[in-house]
């Protein structure tokens, strides 16, 4: 089952850290959005591989977006 990564806020993504086929573990960094002048990092809700990822840096992001998806 797909699981998406999202991000809390709205923001910018200033970097990604992973690529489709990586694998991550619980709580791993996917990303870093600044949101209000802060950088945040996003991190894998699950344990798994990543299928999909659906940002790249520079890109701005709604609040709830989904930026990667694992499986």
């Amino acid at each position: 089952m797909a699981t998406p990564v999202t991000v809390p806020m709205v923001g910018k993504i200033i970097s990604v850290s992973v690529k489709p086929g990586d694998q991550v573990k619980e709580d791993d960094p996917v990303a870093v959005l600044e949101a209000m002048k802060m950088e945040m990092p996003v991190v894998a809700p699950i344990t798994g591989v990543i299928k999909e990822v659906c940002v790249s840096a520079g890109q701005e992001v709604d609040a709830e977006a989904t930026i990667a998806i694992i499986e």
